[in-house]
């Protein structure tokens, strides 16, 4: 099993839209957020390893740069987001609740567990019958994420989660 090098901070993150409104139902919301991740990861912020997109939350599995704490990284995520959102798009309401939920990614097994689980939030949400077919996840989304280096590529293939 493949333990994730104390030095490498991987992480399982979760964001709640503010009340869980419905705020990233629309295509032009899940759009920005998906630039928002693409922005941060080609600033060298972070890797973004998986990830969902749903109508009132989103879970990420991602690597915060050595020297961005997490916090930091889900500014960056949800700041990003909420400035943009309201200077291009005009929303002049409140977009996220306060904080986030994170559990550290202790192994492969445990990424493996976490991927499963964002790939599936959609089918489980009866948005979509196989993960593949959302349009705002990393099962469909592959050139959109980052695959942990400390996994290795051996230990992990995508297509187990059919």
């Amino acid at each position: 099993m493949s333990l994730a090098p104390q030095e490498v901070r991987t992480f399982f993150a979760t964001s709640v839209t503010f009340e869980r409104r419905l705020i990233l139902q629309s295509k032009p919301l899940c759009d920005l957020l998906l630039d928002i991740f693409r922005d941060n990861r080609s600033k060298g912020r972070l890797l973004l390893h998986e990830f969902v997109i749903m109508r009132n939350h989103f879970h990420a599995i991602l690597t915060p740069a050595p020297e961005i704490p997490l916090e930091r990284a889900m500014q960056f995520l949800k700041g990003g987001f909420s400035y943009r959102a309201k200077k291009e798009l005009g929303m002049k309401f409140e977009i996220w609740q306060k904080g986030f939920k994170e559990h550290r990614i202790k192994d492969a097994d445990d990424y493996r567990d976490h991927v499963e689980y964002i790939w599936n939030n959609p089918v489980r949400a009866r948005l979509v019958l196989r993960p593949e077919d959302f349009p705002y996840s990393s099962a469909r989304l592959r050139d959109a994420v980052d695959p942990p280096a400390w996994l290795g590529r051996s230990s992990f293939k995508a297509a187990s989660f059919d």
